[in-house]
């Protein structure tokens, strides 16, 4: 398969080119040295440059997430523009994220639709390459039709020359890691290629008691069986302990509703809480380049996660005095698995004269969940001595262990066939018109078997969902293009989304229209685009508990959610990269009420580094700001804010490298969810890293 190479930095010091064989699902962007990419898969399966794509599209390079200095998709996300994440407490799985107003529910690795389950929280980003953000329904190609945002994980992949890199890293709270990337030819003439990454990290957290633990290794090998046929085999292991995390925040209120303004460093769990996920997958693919321009692509995925968890929400009423919570656990395990099998044809058309472009495929998928049920909601313990918190201002973890007995098992069964069809169609040399549909056959079969009783079952279909997509891009100039794309929102609810009644919510169903322009500048080095959009939805799932735990929701009937998003990413100047964009999204009921007014109106995020040369030359210094307007209701609400990130990075020679991160550098404290429980955002940390290269 040919080899791409990725250019040299064009100022400071040289470091190896780092050059990809095979082919990826867009460009790869390890090497680069920015923030853009040349192209993307992600919208529609087609590889489109960004200007060609139909929908707002946002790419986290590799440079833009060694400049974030994180591992963590959470914290990637809340550097994306057009994402909220709200964060009701830490290492709990207690993450939400956002877009256009609604969260999002789609998933993918490398093109391929993931169960969001075994993804969504334990993610490392080390073994990606970058991740690639389409806004908006994308149920064309990657399961459902969800209104909000599909976000696609696209692996790291081996390179033609060897390359090898090591790091350690410390900051904070005591928090330390180390990592390993090596990729080889595995013979001499480069056919056989290997790439191993592994990474460790440590650490406590401005919670007390709080410790986390995360192990990384991934492994990926390429083939060239001939000239036009690619084999690909890979693995990923990774395993996540932490102590004593927080499911819940912290009560906001006293009784009279003057603010509790509790410490941020107060952690409302037990010592004897936990969080453990062992998750491992293992995927392969052959690839094909056919006659006259057409390639053929066969994949498998599985993954698998072993979890157990060990929770407790905040119950109660929090008095002047310090008394009035308690602690009401629950215990979660299982072993979510899911097979994946995902193929399709992609290729030239002529027709009338000019050359479209045709993809039709096939995505098949089944998951499935099973393990005991561990006495449910604890809420005899939470109304006795033993789950009381005398005091709150003082609590120290100690409350004595409840007895979690298994009162029987649950299983979930889920399957998605489907098959879809796009075409890309010039109709004229500016205008080009992207159709699809896709075809959806998709099912759910759930079970409750208490140890003593009879089971209960659930069972829901959707035969033949239909979902259609349309787009245009009109060429106005080389430069700016205007696009136009409509698609159907079609998604069943979670198996756990229900109403008052114990029922399951019907699908939600609407549809997305979205508008814009999109510019391509400096020879593609910079990108830049405007969106607005429109998006209408009916049996949206909002939740209706008034304390932790409880789960009820309800069917909102013609929500909708409108807005505009601006985003400027890639390079200003040669050694000047920027990552800059603006959201304001007003979602609303069939009243016109706000709705989800935990998420703000309007957001920015902008980051932007800079290479210095001359006696300067190997410092690179960068910064940015994250602000946010105002969220909540009438009765808990936060004003808008500010967090400012820095960072530095000194090239001491071609092989060593060190930097430095300051995260939240003005220590500013806010809620990063805001209602009657809140919880804090991150406060003002550290972290300082060297890098060796050979």
């Amino acid at each position: 398969m040919p080899a791409s190479a990725a250019p040299l930095p064009e100022q400071g010091v040289s470091l190896a080119t780092v050059t990809v064989s095979g082919k990826a699902p867009g460009s790869t962007t390890e090497g680069t040295d920015s923030y853009t990419t040349a192209s993307s898969s992600s919208s529609t399966r087609l590889n489109l440059a960004p200007q060609e794509t139909p929908q707002a599209l946002t790419v986290m390079t590799r440079q833009r997430l060694e400049d974030l200095g994180t591992t963590r998709l959470s914290d990637m996300l809340e550097a994306a523009p057009g994402i909220i994440v709200t964060r009701d407490g830490l290492g709990a799985e207690s993450d939400g994220y956002w877009s256009r107003g609604f969260e999002i529910q789609n998933y993918e690795i490398d093109g391929v639709p993931t169960a969001a389950g075994l993804n969504q929280y334990t993610q490392h980003m080390a073994m990606y390459d970058r991740v690639e953000i389409v806004r908006g329904a994308t149920g064309l190609i990657s399961g459902m039709g969800n209104p909000s945002a599909t976000i696609n994980l696209i692996r790291k992949r081996p390179t033609a020359r060897p390359q090898t890199q090591l790091n350690v890293d410390a900051g904070s709270w005591g928090r330390r890691g180390a990592g390993l990337d090596i990729s080889r030819p595995l013979n001499q003439d480069g056919s056989a290629r290997a790439r191993l990454v592994a990474d460790y990290q440590s650490g406590d957290a401005w919670l007390e008691r709080y410790h986390q633990d995360s192990r990384l290794l991934y492994g990926i090998a390429e083939v060239d069986l001939d000239d036009r046929t690619l084999w690909t085999v890979g693995f990923s292991y990774l395993r996540n302990d932490v102590d004593a995390p927080m499911r819940s925040g912290l009560p906001s209120r006293f009784p009279d509703g003057s603010a509790t303004r509790l410490p941020r460093a107060l952690n409302g769990s037990p010592n004897w809480s936990y969080n453990n996920h062992e998750q491992s997958g293992f995927f392969t693919s052959i690839e094909r380049e056919l006659s006259g321009g057409w390639t053929g692509k066969v994949e498998y995925a599985y993954g698998q996660d072993r979890y157990d968890s060990v929770y407790t929400y905040l119950n109660g009423t929090l008095q002047a005095d310090g008394s009035g919570t308690s602690l009401l656990p629950v215990r979660f395990q299982g072993q979510p698995r899911q097979h994946n099998l995902d193929m399709y044809l992609t290729g030239p058309l002529k027709l009338f004269g000019r050359e479209h472009e045709l993809i039709a495929g096939l995505t098949l998928s089944r998951f499935e969940d099973k393990g005991p049920t561990s006495g449910s909601w604890l809420y005899d313990y939470s109304g006795s001595a033993a789950g009381r918190i005398d005091n709150l201002f003082t609590y120290d973890g100690s409350n004595p262990v409840p007895d979690f007995a298994t009162s029987g098992r649950f299983s979930t069964r889920e399957h998605q066939y489907a098959g879809y069809l796009t075409g890309r169609f010039r109709i004229s040399e500016p205008l080009r018109l992207i159709l699809g549909s896709r075809q959806i056959y998709w099912g759910r079969d759930t079970a409750s078997t208490p140890d003593t009783g009879e089971a209960t079952t659930t069972r829901a279909r959707e035969n033949g969902a239909f979902i259609p997509y349309v787009g245009a891009v009109y060429d106005m100039t080389p430069q700016w293009a205007l696009y136009a794309s409509y698609t159907k929102i079609f998604n069943p609810q979670a198996s756990w989304v229900r109403d008052e009644n114990n029922a399951t919510l019907a699908p939600m169903e609407g549809r997305g229209l979205e508008v814009g322009i999109k510019g391509r500048h400096l020879d593609g080095k910079l990108n830049s685009s405007l969106a607005l959009f429109n998006l209408k939805q009916d049996n949206l799932a909002v939740w209706q508990a008034q304390f932790p735990g409880s789960n009820v929701y309800k069917a909102e009937q013609n929500t909708t959610s409108q807005g505009l998003e601006m985003e400027l990413s890639g390079e200003l100047a040669p050694g000047w990269q920027v990552s800059a964009g603006y959201a304001s999204t007003l979602t609303t009921n069939a009243e016109g009420q706000r709705i989800n007014t935990m998420l703000p109106r309007n957001s920015v995020k902008l980051f932007s580094s800079y290479r210095l040369g001359g006696a300067l030359q190997g410092l690179t210094l960068g910064g940015g700001v994250n602000w946010q307007s105002e969220v909540g209701d009438a009765t808990v609400r936060q004003a808008s804010y500010a967090v400012v990130n820095l960072m530095a990075r000194y090239d001491i020679d071609r092989h060593w490298s060190a930097s430095v991160h300051l995260n939240n550098a003005l220590d500013r404290k806010y809620f990063s969810y805001a209602g009657y429980y809140s919880h804090y955002g991150t406060p003002r940390n550290l972290m300082v890293g060297v890098k060796y290269r050979f």
